[in-house]
């Protein structure tokens, strides 16, 4: 069934969107529709250009009410960039938060609509979403969700998370991203609100859980590490944080302050979170990212000695492929390294591409940033890879810090190895992060470092 009409039936008067009723959504959303089959008619895919809003959120479900597939563009992309993906995909018409398109306000002070027939059920094999990722190629390749895809997603993150009548979760993850437009959809599955943030504000986001607005919380490390210091009274029942390498350092300041921290690893084509805990039940697997959720299934390829190899993904909410490209039949390789103990939770060391190869051995940039998180005085890093004629590659350091360079190095050399010191450290102000907050360590070889 349409999941917002069933909502708005069973719990008319529960809160959804902010202030918005899942009744109010739902004539909203109808409403909508019937204004944009005008736009639409003779499309089937359609692209959304905006940052987190509440209007987004309601486009986002019109169109979904009109069974056409919505592209989600990410707002810092160039015009060669948006035109590029646009193209590939053979989409004309976009709607936006602002006049660069089809704006918002166009469509809701449109005085002509349609009546048309809305998605009274959803087809399993109906896209929901395409969303476009750069992968390791550096060419996007793009990723289509599918509502088959969405629905053991809610279904299995809901038996791992849990669900109660007052959850609020905070959507400040971008919902051009995988990671924002999933809590949308467990929200909207679980008949549960939503509050939503057009960018992460620290002040704002402090104030909502000072003030128990709030009771759930995506985010990923970076944007954490900016506020954990500040979090005092919370109501806090759910603090989901992945997207990138989560220090154990910050991990353990979630735990002093009993903060709810769940650890979690996915990405966009398993249509987000794959594999969760709750740290605080399993403190002895603080390194671990979880075990696997419902019908996920986890292999490790080529493992070495150690049981160390590469990551495959199989489940249900795997999507189909790419678009354009070969139907996965089996496991899907994440491109990350990593084992599994043998209770079953699994330990990612780094992504593939991230590994530095130095004179035959191996160095796991996540083992050496993870050493310098616990350091008071180091805000952020990021150690790198580049090319060295008698090494092969060696390890460049990035960070913040009040340190200075011998400081820095004395304290990495009581803690691991010789060949795993960083052959130069390169301090600076910020580091370059995309709308999510994940560090581009490719950025940083590209802006400072000079051979």
């Amino acid at each position: 069934m349409n999941w917002l009409k069933k909502q708005s039936i069973e719990k008319p008067n529960n809160k959804f969107i902010n202030n918005l009723t899942f009744e109010e959504v739902y004539e909203r959303v109808t409403d909508l529709a019937k204004r944009l089959y005008l736009y639409v008619k003779n499309q089937s895919r359609v692209a959304l250009y905006s940052n987190n809003s509440e209007d987004m959120a309601l486009f986002f479900l019109a169109f979904q009410a009109l069974k056409i597939e919505v592209l989600m563009l990410n707002t810092h992309l160039s015009e060669e960039e948006m035109t590029k993906q646009l193209n590939a995909l053979h989409i004309q018409i976009v709607f936006s938060q602002d006049n660069k398109f089809i704006s918002f306000q166009e469509v809701y002070q449109s005085d002509e609509y349609e009546e048309v027939q809305l998605a009274e059920e959803y087809n399993p094999q109906q896209i929901v979403v395409i969303m476009n990722t750069s992968a390791t190629t550096g060419e996007f390749k793009s990723v289509p969700l599918r509502w088959k895809q969405f629905d053991s997603h809610v279904k299995a993150s809901g038996k791992s998370l849990g669900i109660t009548e007052t959850d609020n979760w905070l959507i400040v993850l971008p919902m051009y991203h995988i990671g924002g437009l999933a809590i949308l959809m467990r929200s909207l599955y679980n008949g549960t609100r939503v509050t939503i943030a057009g960018k992460f504000d620290e002040e704002q986001v402090l104030q909502l859980i000072e003030d128990a607005a709030i009771n759930m919380l995506s985010l990923v490390p970076t944007m954490l590490n900016r506020i954990i210091d500040r979090i005092e009274e919370h109501n806090l029942r759910v603090v989901l944080v992945g997207g990138e390498f989560i220090p154990e350092s910050l991990v353990e300041k979630c735990l002093c302050k009993n903060i709810p921290i769940y650890k979690t690893y996915g990405m966009t084509e398993t249509t987000s979170q794959s594999v969760t805990f709750p740290v605080s039940d399993y403190p002895q697997k603080i390194d671990s990212v979880g075990v696997p959720l419902e019908e996920v299934m986890i292999h490790i390829k080529d493992p070495d000695e150690n049981g160390v190899g590469e990551v495959q993904i199989k489940s249900p909410m795997l999507m189909d492929g790419y678009l354009g490209q070969e139907t996965i039949s089996d496991f899907f390789n994440t491109e990350d390294v990593g084992y599994l103990d043998q209770d079953g939770f699994l330990y990612i060391m780094d992504r593939r591409q991230n590994i530095i190869i130095s004179g035959g051995e191996n160095i796991y940039p996540q083992e050496i940033e993870n050493v310098l998180y616990a350091h008071p005085e180091i805000s952020e890093c990021a150690v790198v890879g580049v090319k060295d004629a008698k090494w092969g590659q060696v390890p460049i350091l990035f960070v913040i810090s009040s340190l200075d360079e011998d400081e820095v190095f004395d304290y990495l050399a009581k803690r691991i190895a010789r060949y795993k010191l960083p052959q130069r450290i390169l301090f600076l102000n910020e580091l370059p992060k995309n709308p999510s907050g994940k560090i581009l360590k490719k950025d940083l070889i590209e802006r400072y470092y000079v051979d």
